[in-house]
């Protein structure tokens, strides 16, 4: 297929287009003066022109709970807009088959885990990303309408669980809590710090795959686009097993070397207190995350040393 894959310079992005399986297809990867994903006619002119047979959507403004917290309204206005006009725009321009990348952000925060695909918006969201949970409900909402009320479109959407890997943000103000605290502890390492701050307790438990597993799980999903096999209109994609962050943080310190102390600031947030999601559906489609936590940290560790510091 000829497929139109946004934010193809991200994680995510470079993740599905280092995959063996990418040379199978097509891809078009538009950069920003290319193709402005906040401007519509940008939109509805790149679909016109090139005709994508199918799109990924995983584009997106991301950080981790700091900078959801700062900037709440550009986590919300621009993640909308991505997803309305990517979403709308494929149908609008005859696209039958899209996969659209939410987050696991989206489920309520008191919600029993783990948390079932059929949980979105069934109470309150977590404070500290609200606004980005509330743009990818409205895509993904957006996805499961247009599949509804269109026989032909497969507007599927993936919710993934936490992701780090090769290409992820080490910036302490904008990266998710792996890369952030693979760059403290190894600073804390080179400075000959003893001590390593830990936000809260520790004891909140969270589900992190490395993204090499959500790249395969995409390809299952195109092969099964390509063969016109019904896929679900939402679907689960982690381990099904998750850390507390005090163990992240041990795990991290061993692949690095740290000898020193871990202390707790209990003064500052710490978001949900588990957030574990069920991947039965993406089981059952014949896929399960094959990297265990120490393979991936050790990957993600060397890809820092190696390309993130000599940069």
């Amino acid at each position: 297929m000829k497929i139109l894959l946004t934010g193809s310079s991200g994680m995510v992005g470079k993740n599905i287009l280092e995959h063996p399986d990418a040379q199978n297809h097509e891809f078009l990867t538009p950069g920003s003066k290319e193709l402005n994903l906040l401007d519509l006619q940008s939109v509805r002119a790149f679909f016109a022109a090139h005709k994508p047979d199918c799109v990924i959507h995983a584009a997106g403004r991301v950080g981790g709970i700091q900078a959801n917290m700062a900037n709440p309204v550009g986590f919300l206005v621009d993640n909308t807009l991505m997803g309305v006009h990517v979403i709308n725009s494929a149908h609008e321009a005859g696209v039958k088959h899209l996969i659209n990348l939410a987050s696991s952000c989206m489920f309520p925060r008191s919600a029993a885990n783990p948390l079932q695909e059929s949980d979105i918006l069934k109470g309150e969201l977590e404070p500290t990303n609200e606004g980005y949970a509330l743009a990818k409900i409205t895509a993904t909402r957006l996805c499961e309408y247009i599949s509804r009320t269109d026989p032909e479109a497969q507007f599927s959407t993936l919710i993934p669980c936490n992701l780090y890997g090769r290409y992820d943000k080490f910036d302490p103000e904008n990266s998710h809590m792996i890369p952030a605290v693979i760059r403290k502890i190894y600073e804390a390492k080179v400075s000959g710090s003893q001590q390593v701050e830990i936000w809260g307790d520790g004891e909140a438990r969270r589900e992190f795959m490395y993204a090499e597993d959500l790249a395969d799980f995409i390809f299952i999903s195109l092969t099964s686009m390509a063969k016109q096999l019904p896929l679900p209109e939402l679907i689960n994609v982690g381990l099904g097993q998750d850390y507390s962050i005090n163990e992240y943080y041990r795990a991290i310190a061993d692949v690095i070397g740290y000898q020193g102390e871990f202390v707790h600031d209990l003064n500052r947030p710490v978001g949900m207190r588990q957030k574990l999601i069920d991947s039965s559906i993406a089981n059952s489609q014949g896929w399960k995350a094959d990297t265990t936590l120490v393979e991936g940290i050790e990957k993600t560790y060397r890809y820092f040393v190696e390309d993130v510091l000599n940069d």
